[in-house]
């Protein structure tokens, strides 16, 4: 199990302040002196992400009596109930929606102020949670991380593949630091132009599509798709362009990469759409034709999301900006 860092530190004099005037509803709840610790906000943090009491003790290393202790005293400390307890866990209450949204912003200026520190300190990494869709990581960001390493040894990462709204909703609510998303809503962060990604179609060499080199997508349709699995962006994406047409989509087969899906096209099994990058990469190899989709929203791209550049670690900005001068 993946441990938080430790924190060592008792009282923070601007943690109770904040947390003291909370906006519950629209108006101002004041607590008078509450009583809490950084280790009572992160156990609440851990908690009501897991909807479960043992499961967020489990991540800070208490016990459940000793948890449930815990978020006993802080609901007496600050007036309000915070967890409702349902059969299957538990689930914040308003007060404790609002009490979550404050502690996650304590935790990351917490987290933020001891990784500063850090850099002084011989010998301690900086670390770096970085959130990215199917294209940017097995088209991007390998090379990008390769190069980035080889002069900022200091530095982890833990990158994970993530559907673009999930990337936005972690990177809002402090769970990733970076986020590469395609083009969907990010409001409330700050988006900076990545890498163009257009969509192309791949055939078979002798497939009677592979005479054009531009078409429509909805020309392709009345023939056998690959496509990639269910829970993939792009999956996502064309099944609403489909619908939005009006029309349906023959399904022959699905796959779990780019690189599968290039291999069944080159064995004639279908057609597919896929990122221009990543059809290039593989149309030598595999012998396919890429054909331009002459749709406006084939022409896509990627963005890097982040809540604010200026309250971002120092080897935070680092690879941010490794990754921009990239480009």
């Amino acid at each position: 199990m993946k441990a938080d860092y430790p924190i060592r530190e008792c009282q923070v004099s601007a943690t109770i302040k904040r947390l003291a005037s909370l906006q519950v509803d629209g108006h101002t709840a004041l607590f008078a002196a509450p009583h809490f610790d950084l280790v009572d906000l992160r156990l609440f943090v851990r908690v009501a992400e897991a909807n479960s009491l043992t499961q967020g003790a489990e991540r800070v290393f208490l016990s459940p009596a000793a948890a449930s202790l815990r978020i006993k005293g802080l609901e007496e400390a600050l007036g309000a109930q915070l967890l409702y307890r349902i059969k299957r866990g538990v689930s914040p209450t308003l007060a404790g929606k609002v009490f979550l949204q404050h502690a996650r912003k304590v935790l990351i200026e917490m987290e933020q102020l001891q990784a500063e520190m850090q850099l002084f300190s011989r010998g301690i990494r900086g670390h770096v949670r970085l959130f990215a869709n199917t294209t940017a990581i097995s088209e991007h960001l390998p090379y990008v991380l390769a190069k980035f390493f080889e002069t900022h040894g200091f530095i982890t990462v833990d990158l994970q593949e993530r559907l673009s709204l999930e990337i936005v909703r972690a990177v809002h609510e402090g769970m990733a630091d970076i986020g590469v998303i395609s083009t969907v809503q990010a409001d409330g962060l700050e988006t900076i132009p990545y890498r163009k990604n257009p969509l192309v179609l791949a055939a078979p060499i002798k497939h009677p599509l592979s005479v054009h080199e531009h078409i429509q997508f909805s020309e392709a349709l009345t023939y056998e798709f690959i496509w990639l699995d269910a829970h993939s962006a792009t999956h996502t994406f064309l099944q609403q362009e489909v619908s939005h047409l009006g029309l349906s989509m023959r399904q022959r087969i699905q796959v779990g990469s780019f690189d599968a899906m290039c291999r069944m096209i080159h064995a004639n099994v279908g057609i597919g759409v896929l990122p221009e990058i990543a059809a290039r990469r593989h149309a030598a190899s595999n012998e396919i034709k890429i054909i331009q989709l002459t749709d406006p929203w084939a022409i896509r791209e990627l963005r890097i999301c982040i809540r604010k550049r200026e309250e971002l670690p120092i080897y935070t900005r680092a690879l941010l900006d490794f990754i921009l001068q990239s480009c």
